[in-house]
């Protein structure tokens, strides 16, 4: 809870440092409360890291961090005012009024009545953190700064003996890191293999099993065993490494002479190194420490365990070895072990059965079955057993070395903005594959994404992907799932134990309400809804501040009193999914979320118009109206969203703008629209911060080209069953073009017969290429060869198309080829065309039996 108040008091002390706000300041007459209040903040940021350590052991201190996360969601709240009044002067400043009494309303920057309202609460709000600043000094807290948001706790040190008997279900692990130990890179004199996986997956067990194996030993002259930890300081691991290697080590030694001491036991020898449980991602330091091992003999080799990819790469891998869970029969063996002595399983079947279940949520982690095996340990009572089973693994006791302080560590050396994009994904269920783009834009909705610091300006959409690229390099996210379109989406899982963490460190910040869950924390924000009847939760009355509403897979339909409750009650909501809901008319109370960044509308499939009320909502980032088949037209004053960012919308309207502009709009999409015929009318001068366009199931539209020329900033367009869609139109004007495509894909456009002029524009940019089921495609360009940037090449379902053109192998950066269901083509690249293909590293012609033939033909070469 003290990181996600850290990251609010940093939301806040920048908007009160902004522009906007000292404007605000100049006109209003409370600058002196705005003065203190952030200098109030400023005071207490610096002692919440320390309360982030204490407060797992004082209950007294959760207390004081649950109210003042309280204070900052109002504080928050109250800036966002200001600044939505500052948006709704831009749109009539922008666009005007037809309204005599809106346009007195902002004939001043601010109404006479509106900062007298909010010096009130400002005032309130600064009275409520100063006492609670006041208190801060009954825990001793004490002021950290620089890398102190990252807590520094040892595990007890391992060893490197392991009885054979205790290893189950590694035996294939074992013999695969052997095999690499054994067929070292001859280039060099020390190879890195790095074993990466979950905390608890038992790296450090497979490492000591192959560490005194028979072959290792006979293997190197000389092996060591050290635990790095967090701490890995040169001066701390070349002693160790000296104390492994049985060497005496003088005290008053400098690091200068124990790395001379260091370099003359190793020289000339082969060793194996095991390096366990390294956390260290920075290069620099491995640097140091690899330069005083190389003098050894070739053959060398350093194991290193380690929970992240991050630090398999810091440290120059040569060999990644991902360890994966124990199979259900292994973890079974492994549990008996645990829970009974020896043969007394067979006198309790039933407990077996019990424990069988109880397996089955460990889902392959043996910490974990080693945990919940020994919390059974001599107990016969079989509801002891199921109270451990029908309990989620987060709410059963636990000693240090258990799973969860475990896999707590993992949390507790993450950045304090990981860790409160993290909480938040406790509330999808378990076993819920996450989607990139709901995940970023929850996360940007709430405000969790944060600018990297640099001179260019980055999107928060790059952010959020970067955010989750590196949850999954540390194995808080598993089974990455790309979207085969090329596009930016993909999608993963988290491990239910991951997901267990994500539920402990979220308790009194997130929460999932259903039929079984109703005793929600009235300081809960976010909510997520599953398996609710008609009725409204009750547990919704002592709820105040929600900002996200969402609901989970388990939802076929969203009730209309829930939903109606939720847009009612909750003003201060950043996430509202209303999706698969079945409103015929959405109340004109929507309008009132002046707070809303984020509102998901899709799947409704009654719904006819969208009240004119939800162009108030200055504040919305993405709109969601895809599969709203009823949907007639777009409310007249749809350009005031001028903070729209994501726009994805289906629509019974022949076209969708005249004269109207979403200035902000970088992600568009047009999904079964049957009548639309014009895709683009009157806003050619506002497209230019699009980024990603697709079109889908529009069987009337005719033409794009006209709009082509505006798309300055389009990466990515995929253009999908548009029987009418010409790509031809306007060549003349378009074929000069320079545009920054980086991926296109074409699919099911009959009129297609050859790329557009258009597409030379991007030649240095364009990176994927599909097209597919285009059945009268006839020809690849002669200037194909240009695109110097296309890495992947995928032409499916064009039968027409008969041959690769002349200068095809000029595409140097072309990875992957995949040619599919195009027969002649097919032949022509197994046979006469091949030589056009031979330098791809990749090619997939009608599957990998194509691929056998290329390896063959090269063989025979």
């Amino acid at each position: 809870m003290a990181e996600l108040a850290f990251g609010i008091i940093g939301n806040v002390i920048q908007k009160l440092g902004s522009v906007a706000y000292q404007e605000f300041t100049l006109s209003s007459g409370f600058k002196s409360d705005l003065k203190k209040l952030k200098r109030t903040m400023s005071i207490i940021r610096e002692v919440l890291l320390d309360a982030e350590k204490k407060q797992a052991s004082d209950r007294l201190l959760r207390i004081w961090l649950g109210q003042l996360n309280n204070v900052l969601h109002d504080a928050e709240d109250v800036l966002d005012e200001i600044e939505y009044q500052a948006l709704r002067e831009q749109v009539v400043a922008t666009y005007g009024s037809t309204s005599t009494k809106v346009r007195h309303f902002f004939s001043s920057s601010i109404t006479r009545a509106f900062p007298f309202k909010l010096a009130h609460k400002i005032k309130g709000i600064r009275e409520r953190l100063d006492e609670i600043a006041a208190e801060k000094d009954q825990f001793n807290l004490t002021i950290m700064r620089g890398d102190a948001h990252i807590m520094h706790r040892m595990r007890d040190p391992t060893h490197s003996f392991v009885h054979a008997s205790t290893v189950i279900g590694r035996d294939e692990d074992k013999e695969n890191i052997i095999n690499l130990l054994m067929h070292p890179d001859c280039s060099k004199n020390v190879n890195v293999i790095s074993v990466v996986g979950l905390g608890g997956l038992g790296k450090t067990t497979v490492a000591k099993w192959v560490y005194n194996d028979e072959r290792v030993v006979g293997l190197f002259q000389l092996r060591m065993w050290v635990c790095v930890s967090e701490d890995f300081s040169l001066e701390r691991l070349i002693k160790e490494i000296l104390k492994s290697a049985r060497c005496t080590i003088d005290p008053d030694w400098s690091v200068d002479t124990l790395q001379t001491v260091l370099r003359q036991q190793l020289r000339d020898k082969k060793f194996l190194l095991v390096l366990d449980d390294v956390w260290n991602e920075d290069r620099n330091k491995w640097i140091e420490l690899r330069d005083l091992l190389i003098g050894a003999s070739e053959g060398s080799e350093i194991i290193v365990t380690t929970r992240g990819n991050l630090v398999a790469f810091a440290m120059s891998t040569d060999s990644t070895y991902s360890l994966k869970g124990l199979s259900q029969h292994d973890c079974l063996s492994l549990f008996v072990k645990c829970a009974f002595t020896e043969g007394e399983e067979k006198q309790h079947p039933n407990l077996l059965k019990i424990g069988k279940e109880i397996v089955e949520k460990c889902k392959g982690v043996p910490l974990a079955v080693r945990t919940l095996g020994s919390l059974l340990y001599s107990k016969v009572d079989e509801r002891e057993w199921e109270f451990v089973r029908d309990n989620e693994i987060w709410k059963l006791e636990q000693k240090e070395s258990d799973i969860l302080p475990a896999l707590k560590l993992s949390y507790d050396q993450l950045p304090i903005h990981l860790k409160r994009c993290f909480a938040f994904c406790s509330l999808f269920p378990k076993d819920y594959r996450i989607g990139s783009f709901p995940l970023i834009h929850l996360w940007m909705a709430n405000g969790l994404l944060c600018e990297m610091t640099s001179d260019k300006k980055q999107d928060l959409e790059d952010v959020g992907h970067s955010y989750i690229k590196e949850l999954l390099s540390r194995s808080f996210f598993q089974d990455y799932e790309e979207e085969t379109i090329g596009f930016p989406f993909y999608s993963f899982i988290m491990h239910d134990l991951i997901h267990d963490l994500a539920i402990l460190v979220a308790q009194g910040e997130c929460s999932v309400v259903d039929s079984d869950n109703n005793d929600i924390a009235g300081i809960v924000h976010h909510l997520a809804f599953s398996k609710i009847g008609q009725e409204v939760p009750k547990c919704l009355d002592k709820l105040t501040n929600v900002r996200t509403v969402m609901t989970t897979i388990d939802f076929q339909t969203l009730p209309l009193s829930l939903a109606e409750a939720c847009i009612l009650r909750f003003k201060c909501l950043r996430f509202l999914d209303l999706s698969d809901s079945s409103f015929e008319v959405l109340p004109s109370s929507i309008g009132t979320l002046k707070h809303l960044r984020y509102l998901d509308l899709s799947g409704n499939e009654r719904i006819k118009l969208l009240p004119n009320s939800i162009c108030k909502l200055h504040n919305l980032q993405t709109l969601i109206l895809v599969e709203c088949c009823e949907l007639e037209r777009l409310p007249k004053d749809i350009r005031n969203l001028i903070n729209l960012i994501s726009f994805a919308v289906t629509i019974k309207d022949t076209c969708f703008w005249e004269k109207r502009s979403l200035n902000s709009l970088r992600f568009f999409a047009v999904t079964n629209c049957p009548r639309l015929e014009v895709l683009f009318q009157g806003m050619d001068q506002y497209l230019t911060n699009v980024r990603t366009l697709a079109i889908k199931d529009c069987e009337s539209l005719t033409s794009l080209s006209h709009s082509i020329k505006h798309l300055t900033a389009l990466e990515s367009l995929l253009i999908n069953k548009c029987p009418k869609l010409s790509l031809m139109g306007g060549e003349k004007d378009n074929q000069d073009l320079k545009l920054s495509l980086r991926t296109l894909v074409i699919s099911d456009l009959p009129k297609l017969e050859i790329l557009p002029q258009w597409l030379r524009g991007s030649a240095n940019t364009l990176q994927f290429l599909r097209i597919e089921d285009c059945e009268n495609f006839t020809a690849l360009p002669d200037w194909l060869p240009t695109l110097k940037s296309l890495h992947a090449l995928e032409i499916i379902k064009c039968p027409k198309l008969s041959s690769l053109p002349v200068g095809t192998q000029l595409l140097t950066a072309l990875r992957k080829l995949k040619i599919e269901d195009c027969p002649e083509l097919s032949r022509r690249c197994k046979l006469e065309d091949y030589p056009k293909i031979a330098r791809v590293p990749k090619v997939e012609l009608d599957g990998d039996r194509i691929l056998q033939h290329k390896k063959m033909t090269r063989s025979r070469g």
